[in-house]
């Protein structure tokens, strides 16, 4: 079941949703809107190794903008800080932003219940695209869980992503045993 906007609200006011800044205008029917922070980054090599460390640069997007380029695996963030403690929040990204033909997630559009952090976005375009920081770029959607939680993503020894920073975070592949 997806939360309703007063759903939303109520589990705000229980702090089982955390969003900061919190701004009413941005709470949709069954979602919340959040916006490209001015932080980017891209990865220092153009050929990735998944069992290697790959170092990313990061850079602001300045006032007139920035535009993306095709072929380039961008990682941007959220201006949004947001906890989740008891639902699953899925990010998408907005109808416009995808009708200008920018992706901003490859795969990883589910955040798990404990997730406490901005959101690392995996932007992508079809041709270049100009960005602003402070632009709509996706909306938070939070699914009930049914049944217990026993470890909550947070609490994970395991966890790669918990570090808490407004920066987009690379690939942590390299921490994985395979």
């Amino acid at each position: 079941m997806i939360l309703s906007d007063s759903e939303i609200l109520t589990a705000m006011e229980r702090g089982e949703i955390v969003i900061e800044p919190y701004r009413r205008e941005c709470l949709g029917t069954n979602s919340y809107d959040v916006h490209l922070s001015k932080h980017l980054a891209t990865y220092r090599n153009r050929v990735l190794d998944a069992k290697a460390h790959n170092e990313i640069d990061h850079f602001e997007i300045p006032p007139e903008g920035y535009v993306l380029e095709p072929q380039i695996n961008y990682l941007g963030s959220t201006i949004e800080y947001t906890e989740t403690h008891a639902t699953v929040p899925f990010l998408e990204g907005k109808s416009s932003v995808g009708r200008l033909g920018i992706d901003i997630h490859a795969t990883a559009g589910k955040g798990d219940v404990g997730f406490c952090n901005y959101w690392t976005l995996e932007i992508s375009v079809k041709q270049p695209v100009r960005v602003y920081e402070g632009m709509p770029i996706g909306q938070l959607i939070y699914f009930l869980v049914q049944g217990e939680i026993l470890t909550h993503y947070h609490s994970k020894g395991s966890a790669k992503y918990n570090d808490r920073t407004h920066l987009p975070v690379e690939s942590m592949m390299w921490r994985n045993r395979f």
